[in-house]
């Protein structure tokens, strides 16, 4: 695996939780963030870092988001999770931070509302929110 390896959405919960530098990036859109929900770490003391793996609304490839990272002091040395609305995009963004050089790269497996149901639905059988874990809708 080119990155530190996948989390469970509890496992990366954990992590966060018991390591105080840990970091959550969640690398959805900002129209996600808004419209779909942010996941929630104040009961952790700690702050969700947006940034965007692909940009909206053309989803095309973030150019600046190793840049971005380092703007927002990620530092390459810490525990870092990334989160994506399924894990493809958060996978590839842990690839990417660490051929940068981010040594302790995780991509939260399912992401943050898991795949598409029977119904064609997300939210309900994987992921972040499905797990029970706190997040909040704008």
């Amino acid at each position: 695996m080119p990155y530190a390896g996948d989390l469970s959405p509890e496992e990366a919960y954990g992590l966060l939780r018991d390591d105080p530098e840990a970091v959550l990036v969640d690398v959805r859109t900002w129209a996600e963030w808004y419209y779909v929900g942010l996941p929630d770490l104040s009961g952790l003391g700690k702050d969700v870092v947006g940034v965007e793996w692909m940009t909206y609304p053309d989803l095309v490839p973030n150019p600046d988001f190793l840049t971005d990272l380092e703007e927002v002091e990620v530092a390459p040395d810490v525990p870092v999770v990334f989160l994506g609305r399924v894990g493809s995009r958060s996978v590839a963004a842990a690839e990417a931070a660490t051929a940068a050089g981010y040594v302790k790269a995780y991509s939260v497996s399912d992401g943050f509302e898991g795949p598409l149901d029977v119904e064609s639905h997300r939210g309900g059988r994987a992921g972040w929110k499905a797990a029970g874990l706190p997040w909040l809708q704008s």
